[in-house]
């Protein structure tokens, strides 16, 4: 009860100026998003990085993913970098270009040694207590992680993002 408790204190609500990126796209299901797929993504933009033009934030790998697929167990993953506009022309073959609007986001730190799975629970919880719910956009949620963080790491850190809007 205690990290549920430290997480909501953490807990923010923050707008974000949309952005363009830059960076791989994987599709899959669940299964194989948990056998480590989503984390080999990251491990080759990560070793492609000098191939993307214009980078805002060197040192932030962006996870995006998007809705389940209708009909399937599936969803959309995105590990991108921000870019400059100018640089949105220039996509690296292999490589995607995605538009993320401005968004107001619920924010939460997610630390060494926490439940991932209690992280987002207790953000989720906190975002309906605050009145907000979930924006029903394509984006579901994503995640900033430091760029030197190993991929496979099992304990990682970085910071939760999901999309909100007020209840009607």
């Amino acid at each position: 009860m205690e990290q549920n408790l430290e997480q909501m204190k953490e807990a923010v609500f923050v707008t974000r100026d949309g952005f363009q990126a830059v960076g791989l796209r994987w599709d899959g299901t669940f299964a194989g998003a948990a056998a480590g797929e989503i984390r080999t993504l990251h491990s080759e933009l990560k070793r492609r990085l000098h191939e993307i033009p214009g980078v805002r934030q060197p040192g932030e790998l962006l996870a995006l993913s998007y809705h389940v697929k209708e009909n399937s167990d599936g969803f959309t993953h995105y590990a991108v970098v921000e870019v400059t506009g100018e640089a949105e022309a220039v996509i690296p073959e292999g490589m995607v270009s995605v538009t993320v609007p401005t968004m107001t986001y619920a924010k939460c730190e997610h630390r060494k040694g926490q439940s991932i799975e209690q992280s987002y629970r207790s953000l989720y919880t906190w975002i309906h207590e605050q009145g907000y719910k979930e924006c029903l956009e394509d984006l579901t949620h994503f995640e900033i992680c430091a760029m030197e963080h190993d991929s496979f790491d099992s304990d990682p850190e970085f910071t939760i993002m999901i999309p909100v809007e007020r209840e009607s």
